[in-house]
């Protein structure tokens, strides 16, 4: 189960949205190159001023008073600042339920433990498959054997075993082998999460994108394997939007449940937020997140519905999906306020159509991959890519 959805757990949002879900990207600095990285293709134009110590936990003390429960904490990779500790038992002191969401590298046994005395709840754990070579690959780093060692430290500290497994075309055919190393490592919690393409996937969308028949049969074997292991695990498979017929509701609203705050001090209410046109982030080091919240133009811009367009306005399911992710329908369409081209509804889900076709194209699917890593996004952001960029409308 995604952290998000365990907050949320399907409740209905009533008229006035509280911050369940708050997301710390303390830092974007990262040790891994991974290919399908959501964190945004630019950046490095975010990693000046982080937040100190201080100002997190400020922020974190903000987010409490406003009614926020769940703190995952995430980045880049959160164990590359040296106050983690720190902020980690703030959080256990304020009262929220902590999840810390790493790679691996950088746990130690005197940090787990440190950890524990904090009060942190949750490690949720980043896997990539079952073999050294795809592993080492897909996040153009050596890291296999570590991921091992770090998930039996992490059940030697009683944490609940999370494993997160983004799924893609390099791996999608070992998900049953996958999940039998789960359940031999003594997982709680499976998350086999279909990459979404935003941030660094979308760049790779044709190199990562699976076929739809490799989609149905990675889900009936995932089916089998939950009916032979029953309340042993819980196993969650996230179908990728490109193959839905209708848009998720994104982060479950704008501005209803999901808040982050990323490394620098913006205040997004969804990851990609930022590849907007026309709005303006807070930031926590000059404004209150109440105000952030309650009031600022960025968290009342697509709040429930009175933004929408047809088809989305009169859609008897827009209370399901509220026109669905306003990021990637300005990513794909140019226009914000568009429904989300998932949808078969929306007038621009050809591009949907478009991208899946480009996936099977074998000369596409066979470019390089661009891996998330400093030297990329300064290209990226000095123009120097721009043709990996052509067919979107802002960097993603």
């Amino acid at each position: 189960m995604s952290d998000f959805e365990a907050v949320n757990n399907g409740a209905k949002i009533g008229h006035a949205p509280k911050p369940l879900w708050l997301l710390a990207e303390v830092t974007y600095r990262c040790p891994l190159h991974c290919a399908f990285c959501y964190n945004p293709t630019d950046y490095v134009t975010h990693t000046q001023n982080e937040l100190t110590t201080e100002q997190w936990i400020k922020a974190l003390r903000e987010a409490r008073k406003l009614g926020a429960l769940q703190l995952g904490i995430s980045g880049g990779e959160p164990l590359l600042r040296d106050d983690i500790e720190e902020i980690v038992a703030e959080a256990g002191r304020l009262g929220y339920y902590t999840n810390l969401i790493t790679s691996g590298v950088g746990l130690t046994e005197k940090r787990i433990a440190e950890f524990k005395r904090g009060g942190l709840d949750h490690i949720q754990l980043s896997m990539h498959d079952i073999t050294k070579e795809i592993n080492n690959f897909i996040t153009d780093t050596n890291t296999f054997e570590l991921k091992k060692k770090v998930a039996a430290m992490i059940k030697e500290h009683d944490y609940p075993m999370v494993l997160n497994v983004v799924i893609h075309r390099y791996n999608i055919e070992h998900i049953g082998e996958i999940l039998d190393m789960a359940e031999q490592i003594g997982a709680d919690y499976v998350e086999l999460a279909n990459t979404q393409y935003y941030g660094w996937s979308l760049l790779n969308r044709a190199q990562l994108m699976p076929t739809k028949e490799q989609l149905l049969k990675a889900e009936a074997v995932t089916n089998k394997f939950r009916e032979r292991v029953g309340n042993k695990m819980k196993v969650f498979f996230v179908v990728p939007d490109y193959y839905a017929d209708r848009p998720k509701k994104c982060m479950n609203g704008w501005g209803e449940v999901f808040m982050i705050v990323t490394a620098n001090g913006d205040v997004l209410p969804c990851h990609s937020a930022r590849v907007l046109p026309g709005l303006t982030f807070p930031n926590v080091k000059d404004a209150d997140l109440d105000w952030v919240w309650n009031e600022s133009p960025a968290f009342m811009k697509y709040r429930g519905d009175d933004w929408m367009k047809e088809p989305c306005r009169t859609c008897p399911d827009k209370e399901k999906d509220l026109g669905g992710c306003r990021c990637q329908a300005f990513l794909l369409s140019g226009d914000a306020e568009s429904a989300d081209p998932v949808c078969s509804l929306s007038p621009n889900h050809h591009l949907i159509e478009k991208a899946i076709e480009d996936a099977k194209n074998p000369q596409l699917a066979a470019q390089p991959i661009v891996f998330r890593n400093d030297k990329n996004s300064r290209k990226l952001v000095d123009g120097e890519s721009d043709e990996l960029v052509a067919d979107f409308h802002a960097l993603p």
